[in-house]
């Protein structure tokens, strides 16, 4: 990548004999918003320390703008950070806390008033600006450190769960204001978070870790719609995953054996014999009164599920897993206790390789 600002090179961290980061290779482009997601202890709030400093790597490089960075102490590396619980001063004002940065590196007067004031009016707090941290909700006080981080002009903002404080309505507030700053002034963000659905409403690229290994890093489209692991699929969005072998091969279409029956799935690259993964999304779905060619996926229908938006049916196979299909309205064309033929269109299903470590 021509344009990437920060690059880790092999990087591996360990407390004692636990290895948290394995082997991480990762380059992050100029002006991008790269999150880093996955369940807690996967290591992406240790990867993000790493890069700002406040770790260091048991092995491997980290660079930023094409520089080593690993002996340069945080203040040295043009990276600032946004911790979920703010850190502001208490017994400082909104504008002395944004000034504080430029403050202590001796900044002109005159320079300070103009840049605080800048950050006041980006982050809408000009109205605040002489108020104290806790006379502030959540969502203010997370605009302040944002502020202060900002007002630095620093060529990467690394957020380590920034939003994990605020209720739901104020958070998914907040990601589009803060995707909208982070187009505004082109700065490279780094963003720490295990929620899945936050990370594909903000980033250009997700990077999902597991156990220390970066998983899958692409787009959020592709992250969703063709997931290159297991652990990718089960984790962003709801899935139901079968694991099984394939018994035949006919052009791309796969037919593979589990332990709930047969099914179908496009695989081009896979073989008779070759165990494998398939992945079918809710929306994806079907339920059939008949059996369906390619297909011997047998349940009862076992309940209905109204979430507001849309509503999940859930159907026990004869092997014993449960699977859901969801519609935008209840399905009225079965009853609970009636028996169903599960299946769905072969291309809309995902073949997925089975591998013991990450794909990438």
């Amino acid at each position: 990548m021509n344009n990437s600002i920060i690059t880790l090179e092999g990087v591996v961290k360990r407390f004692g004999s636990n290895v948290v980061v394995k082997n991480l290779n990762l380059e992050v482009a100029q002006g991008e918003f790269l999150t880093l997601l996955g369940p807690s202890g996967c290591g992406k709030t240790t990867t993000l320390r790493m890069i700002a400093g406040f770790e260091e790597a048991s092995e491997g490089t980290i660079k930023v703008e094409g520089e080593r960075v690993e002996d340069k102490e945080p203040f040295q590396r043009n990276v600032n950070t946004v911790f979920q619980n703010y850190a502001l001063f208490p017994h400082m004002t909104v504008f002395n806390n944004i000034a504080y940065g430029l403050t202590i590196k001796k900044v002109p007067k005159a320079e300070i008033n103009e840049r605080v004031t800048e950050m006041l009016r980006m982050v809408q707090m000009e109205p605040y600006a002489k108020r104290k941290p806790d006379e502030l909700s959540g969502g203010q006080k997370q605009r302040v450190a944002i502020a202060r981080a900002l007002v630095n002009r620093p060529k990467v903002l690394l957020l380590d769960e920034p939003l994990g404080a605020l209720d739901l309505k104020l958070r998914k507030q907040m990601q589009i204001e803060l995707k909208r700053l982070q187009k505004k002034l082109g700065i490279t963000f780094i963003y720490v978070t295990h929620d899945q659905e936050e990370a594909l409403t903000m980033s250009d690229r997700i990077a999902v870790m597991h156990d220390g290994i970066l998983e899958q890093l692409d787009s959020p489209t592709e992250i969703y719609e063709h997931p290159k692991t297991r652990f990718v699929a089960g984790f962003i969005g709801e899935s139901n995953i079968f694991d099984g072998k394939v018994v035949a091969k006919e052009g791309d279409v796969l037919t593979v054996e589990t332990a709930e029956g047969n099914l179908q799935v496009i695989g081009p690259d896979f073989a008779v014999g070759e165990e494998m993964h398939v992945s079918i999304r809710p929306e994806y779905l079907e339920v059939s009164t008949s059996p369906v060619a390619g297909f011997t996926l047998e349940g009862k229908i076992k309940d209905f599920i109204y979430q507001g938006s849309v509503v999940k049916t859930a159907v026990d196979l004869n092997g014993g897993m449960e699977v859901k299909y969801s519609r935008f309205e209840q399905d009225n064309s079965v009853s609970e206790g009636e028996k169903v033929y599960v299946c769905w269109k072969p291309e809309k299903a995902v073949a997925i390789k089975k591998f013991d470590q990450g794909a990438v």
